[in-house]
């Protein structure tokens, strides 16, 4: 089994810059529908971007949680990338975070994990 993360969104392409940045992954060609971006590490799923015709309405039901070392550092580049801040930077049960939105309006979270936690523990150890 392998594991790939899909993100519809009205424009594949366009988007596919702005998720290459945010992520460090390498963008493979459009393929309408789709942008497939990878790790070049290979130690993540992809993310395929995916083109729809409807533009996104509501709260997404799924989202990623990008865990940082610094909350307000990698708000600041992701918002030079592109991004909009929906919720500044607040605790949340001990986690520090802000809820950003891509240039397509995709709602994603920026997070500090609590130091004493497994996910706190493997971003204090992660380079």
């Amino acid at each position: 089994m392998r594991l790939v993360m899909v993100l519809d969104c009205v424009d594949a392409d366009a988007l596919a810059g702005f998720w290459t940045a945010a992520l460090g992954y390498e963008r493979h060609r459009f393929e309408v529908p789709y942008v497939r971006l990878s790790d070049p590490g290979g130690r993540w799923p992809d993310l395929l971007l995916q083109q729809v015709p409807e533009a996104k309405a509501g709260k997404n039901r799924m989202h990623l949680d990008l865990q940082v070392r610094d909350v307000d550092a990698e708000v600041g580049r992701l918002v030079a990338a592109g991004a909009r801040v929906v919720d500044p930077a607040h605790d949340d049960d001990g986690f520090l975070t802000a809820v950003l939105a891509d240039p397509q309006g995709n709602e994603f979270c920026v997070i500090r994990p609590a130091e004493d936690s497994p996910a706190g523990r493997a971003v204090s150890a992660s380079p």
